[in-house]
């Protein structure tokens, strides 16, 4: 529990939310004043979706257990590695999620049930 009455917490959230919205429109006001995208934006850019990825994805495959075998041997870990194994030898989407999920209903109900 926090001290902090509904007042304080709503005007938090309602400024967190103007601020993102500007900053979105910062951007998309700049990118259709300019005639076209500065090379070094274009590289850094091209960054953004698999940083994304990456952040969505790698807290649902690491955890924190009490001891080594127990995080090396996750079932999520391992159903990630062959995924990512898919995906960088087919760079096929769907064989990545087929392969993925395959993977992690085999470890989870049948190896480590």
């Amino acid at each position: 529990m926090t001290d902090y009455g509904p007042v304080a917490v709503w005007g938090v959230i309602a400024v967190i939310g103007l601020a993102t919205y500007g900053l979105r429109l910062s951007v998309i006001h700049l990118f259709g004043r300019i005639d076209e995208v500065p090379p070094r934006a274009e590289q850094v850019l091209r960054f953004v979706p698999p940083a994304v990825l990456a952040a969505l994805v790698a807290p649902s495959l690491v955890t924190v257990a009490p001891t080594l075998p127990e995080t090396v041997l996750d079932e999520q870990l391992l159903a990630g590695l062959a995924a990512g194994v898919v995906a960088w030898r087919t760079e096929n989407v769907f064989a990545t999620i087929g392969v993925g999920m395959g993977a992690l209903w085999l470890l989870r109900f049948v190896v480590f049930a």
